[in-house]
């Protein structure tokens, strides 16, 4: 049998806006960007049902006059969620996101889409929102997650699967190469409470879950992990200090020819050390690969493994990492915020019954139970 969303009850609302109507308001708006006598058409594609969804994401076109020549473009618009639309963040700060897709894109030959127009205040919409460029490629999809089968990565031969892989370490080692990270992103090192930078970043994680639990209630497993990791956090001096992209997913890169051409969605960008990425990516294609064995399905056991990557950073970075151990089990309490978050939205759009064990949504939860008991946490 084929996976597919509907079946597997995977398609997740966004949104309770009706997308068409923004399309008038966008239009005016950009008429007070663009040129006197730009007459600027936008037209609405559709939405992105299979990637992410912390944000609205559109896909548009944009036709102007531009001193009497007809221009195009192709944009992406991301849109902050409504406050009464279950956001999975408390705050969304999209110019420090377009600020740190600029910077990147300067320093370094990442790939990152052009923002184009920001509206920061809301007036328009009523959120926030920016306009990119789109670019063209493929994304591993979430939904159904890529270790399901049926799509481009799963489907590629074994050397295009490790091209994937290489490419993608190698992009990460690249945003860690900055120099002085600590300045040049400041502003997004954590506003909480904290004697270094990744104590900063747990707070930040804490803070996160406990504006969570105000809808789905507590977790004692999220709990246990907290736990954990306040009370074994590295010393500040066992790292360094980079740009971390926060969300280092395989989900989050656009691929052509099986090599990233867009670094997408920085909604989790801070400073930290950089095994926070490594650790994050690795853990990431786990728990893909743990839930596609839940539902049957064989998954991709020899893609994305720690000794693997940790490898391939090694001879990208010229830097050997630190044990994963910490960092890992911050992944996993980040993904529970997450699952805590969207089965949230699934109640709160009536697309699931609220249960009566609120961790059934952590489609982590055997991995995470695993990996505290080999801790005996």
């Amino acid at each position: 049998m084929s996976p597919s969303s509907d079946d597997q009850g995977m398609r997740l609302q966004r949104s309770s806006r009706d997308t068409a109507a923004l399309i008038p308001r966008l239009t005016a708006w950009l008429a007070t960007q663009l040129p006197g006598g730009a007459d600027p058409v936008l037209t609405l594609g559709s939405g992105i049902d299979s990637n992410g969804m912390s944000a609205e994401t559109l896909t548009l076109t944009l036709n102007w006059q531009d001193d009497g020549a007809a221009r195009t473009a192709e944009l992406i618009a991301r849109v902050a969620p409504a406050p009464g639309d279950f956001p999975v963040y408390e705050h969304y700060d999209l110019p420090g996101q377009a600020e740190v897709m600029r910077i990147v894109a300067a320093a370094t030959d990442v790939e990152v889409p052009r923002v184009r127009f920001l509206e920061p205040t809301g007036a328009v919409l009523g959120t926030p929102f920016l306009l990119m460029d789109r670019v063209e490629g493929l994304v591993p999809p979430d939904v159904m997650p890529y270790t399901f089968g049926g799509n481009w990565l799963f489907d590629a031969e074994p050397e295009q699967q490790l091209r994937v892989q290489e490419s993608t370490v190698e992009t990460l080692a690249k945003l860690h190469a900055i120099p002085d990270a600590a300045n040049t992103f400041g502003f997004l090192d954590p506003e909480y409470a904290g004697a270094s930078v990744l104590e900063r970043n747990l707070n930040r994680a804490r803070a996160w879950y406990e504006f969570s639990v105000r809808d789905t209630g507590p977790s004692p497993l999220v709990e246990r992990i907290l736990t954990w990791l306040g009370a074994n956090l590295p010393e500040p001096g066992s790292y360094d200090t980079v740009l971390s992209w926060g969300d280092a997913r395989l989900g989050n890169c656009m691929y052509r020819d099986f090599e990233p051409v867009a670094v997408l969605d920085w909604e989790m960008a801070t400073i930290g050390p950089r095994e926070l990425d490594v650790a994050w990516i690795t853990f990431g294609h786990r728990v893909f690969h743990g839930i596609a064995q839940n539902f049957g399905f064989p998954g991709m056991p020899d893609f994305m493994r720690e000794e693997q990557v940790r490898a391939s950073y090694a001879r990208c970075a010229g830097v050997e990492l630190a044990d994963l151990t910490w960092y890992t089990m911050f992944a996993a309490l980040n993904y529970a915020v997450v699952f805590l978050r969207a089965g949230g939205r699934q109640i709160h759009f009536g697309e699931m019954e609220r249960p009566a064990d609120i961790e059934v949504v952590l489609h982590h939860r055997a991995i995470v139970e695993e990996l505290l008991a080999e801790l005996g946490a």
